[in-house]
């Protein structure tokens, strides 16, 4: 079995073009396939948390290889976001299980909830719902425990691998294989190279042209590779801990908020009140967060994220029913016929009673 795993490993980092192009392809199949055949959304959903699971595991075989392999050097350096997330797995084996196992619930829900809709009643399938919601509040609430600082979206490393920065596939190996042996002795000089010395002289037509413009400026060469305060930072110190009792509830709010959400929808569906108060714990969780410097990109793109999150409000509860869903709805009826744009008619046609029916698609 551990040969079987180590050769699929060196099979991954050869391949590791090819597999993210398959991957990429095959997610964006998941999406037209909603409303082809009967049941489609469940092989959707189901292809797509195979492939997310699949990623996930990929992710983690690759980091594997690039701490072990000394010859990689990366073209792009990481980004904040992988720095800080990387830091923490490295540092805190609880955080790394603890991140991986709420992403990996992230990845499942929505087929976990389809599978208890074709199953038990509704009620137990919104018994299910807050189930999940909990345990997703509990993983939240620890990593805030653990990190002291305001949580990110994702919480573990994303995949920022140029496969063209790789080693060579001859000079490849998993991280479980062993290396392979060097050449005994380096390649014979060819007969026609050896008393190749000295150089030919260049023709006139190879010459470079005279230079038409002005040299770049010194400082605009240099200001693009100076270091920025984000890059000489030790990585758990790129977002700065939370320092008042106001940012702590502020984030103890955000993670509560779809928690509280789930737990009154599945009471009161008809009303405004689930709705009203998830968007009013939104509202106060952003008045209580602290305002980051210019300098903190990562904590700054953190809530910018979360505050483009507030859009999805457009497809839930009451909004959805009496103002966006007839929207699109009018939109997809004018279209349909239409040349090209058809496709999007139909698309929509096909997403809307999918918002209806399942609370994750659109879930906080």
């Amino acid at each position: 079995m551990s040969s079987a795993l180590a050769h699929y490993e060196s099979f991954l980092v050869k391949n590791v073009s090819t597999i993210s192009s398959l991957e990429s392809s095959l997610r964006s199949i998941t999406w037209i396939l909603p409303g082809r055949f009967r049941d489609a959304e469940l092989a959707s959903e189901a292809l797509s948390a195979v492939l997310n699971v699949t990623s996930m595991y990929h992710d983690t075989l690759l980091a594997k290889f690039i701490q072990s392999d000394p010859k990689y050097k990366s073209l792009i350096p990481p980004s904040p976001h992988t720095r800080y997330t990387r830091a923490w797995s490295d540092k805190n084996s609880q955080y790394k299980w603890i991140a991986r196992t709420l992403q990996l619930i992230r990845f499942l829900e929505l087929l976990v909830e389809m599978g208890l809709r074709r199953t038990v009643s509704r009620r137990s399938r919104w018994r299910g719902i807050v189930l999940l919601e909990l345990v997703k509040a509990g993983l939240r609430l620890f990593l805030l425990r653990a990190t002291k600082r305001p949580l990110l979206s994702p919480p573990i490393p994303e995949r920022e691998i140029d496969p063209s920065s790789l080693p060579p596939e001859s000079d490849t190996s998993s991280p479980t294989l062993a290396p392979s042996s060097p050449p005994s002795s380096l390649p014979s000089t060819p007969e026609h190279l050896k008393n190749n010395h000295v150089p030919l002289p260049i023709h006139p037509l190879f010459t470079p042209p005279p230079p038409t413009q002005s040299p770049l400026a010194v400082e605009d060469y240099l200001l693009p590779k100076a270091l920025t305060t984000m890059s000489v930072k030790t990585p758990t110190m790129i977002l700065h801990p939370l320092s008042s009792s106001k940012e702590w509830l502020a984030e103890v709010i955000y993670i509560l908020r779809p928690l509280i959400y789930a737990i009154m929808l599945s009471r009161d569906r008809k009303s405004n009140r689930p709705l009203m108060t998830a968007l009013a714990l939104e509202f106060i969780s952003r008045n209580f967060r602290r305002v980051p410097p210019r300098s903190a990109s990562l904590e700054r793109s953190e809530y910018a994220l979360r505050d483009r999150d507030i859009l999805w409000y457009l497809l839930r509860g009451s909004i959805w029913q009496s103002w966006t869903r007839p929207k699109l709805e009018a939109i997809a009826q004018a279209t349909s016929n239409a040349p090209l744009i058809g496709l999007f008619s139909a698309f929509v046609k096909d997403w809307i009673p999918l918002i209806d029916e399942y609370y994750y698609y659109t879930a906080p």
